[in-house]
């Protein structure tokens, strides 16, 4: 790994993540690891010790940024546990949301794309497990097995198409539409309530800032839309959340 990417880790980090203490388990423990990561599904053990050599295992706590925009991108990360959340800043100061990345797949891959800078920041949703690869140790792989490249193709696929729907609704809908989107997708995944997102957490999804998202829900709350706790949202009438997308 180039000199740049541990004292990097150790600044950004600190210590590394915690395992077994036994080397055989370690090494166990850490393969497994790697092994849940999609792109090295049906690695050789061979070519998983290897890739257990080339990577290093690390922890961020919740809130930590891994890296931020614009910062020297030096490696690949590859999330075990927890989620990042990706995120660009512009010019004026307005944070909007990119994505959030559960575990078993990576970020940070613009050293592979051609590019030296980051293009957004990272953030640790909740406590993170991670290894890194350096640029050069990612090129070798791919050489290698040329399959995981085509792995990462499909995602950063999906990742694009994922964007150019968010640019879609940041340009042809109104902020009440895309935070009616939002509620919608998130009530969806957890039974009609919305936790432990703050007004200016949404406000970054939707492009928005804080005090337009917290009137927009004071609205929806009037007209029976949802019902609003602390840091809860529960959705009431989804047909009509619905019936905003089409205006």
């Amino acid at each position: 790994m180039p000199k740049g990417v541990l004292p990097g880790l150790r600044r950004v980090f600190g210590a590394p993540a915690r395992e077994p203490r036994d080397a055989e388990a370690q090494r166990a423990y850490k393969r497994e690891f790697l092994r849940a990561i999609d792109i090295f599904r049906d690695l050789s053990s061979e070519d998983l010790a290897w890739l257990e050599g080339a990577t290093r295992m690390t922890t961020a706590p919740k809130g930590q940024i891994i890296y931020h925009q614009e910062d020297t991108a030096e490696g690949l990360f590859l999330l075990k546990r927890g989620r990042v959340r990706l995120s660009r800043l512009s010019p004026s100061g307005k944070k909007l949301e990119l994505a959030v990345l559960e575990p078993g797949t990576f970020f940070g891959e613009m050293p592979l794309l051609g590019e030296r800078m980051r293009n957004a920041s990272a953030e640790a949703v909740e406590d993170c497990t991670l290894c890194v690869m350096s640029q050069a140790d990612i090129e070798r792989l791919v050489l290698r097995r040329p399959e995981v490249a085509l792995r990462m193709l499909e995602i950063l696929g999906r990742r694009l198409a994922h964007s150019e729907t968010r640019l879609e609704d940041l340009a042809y809908r109104s902020v009440p539409a895309r935070l009616a989107s939002v509620l919608l997708r998130l009530g969806r995944e957890h039974g009609g309530v919305v936790e432990g997102i703050t007004h200016q957490e949404l406000g970054d999804m939707v492009g928005a800032y804080r005090e337009t998202i917290t009137k927009i829900l004071d609205e929806f709350q009037a007209a029976g839309y949802v019902e609003l706790g602390r840091r809860r949202i529960r959705v009431l009438d989804r047909s009509a959340l619905d019936s905003l997308l089409a205006e």
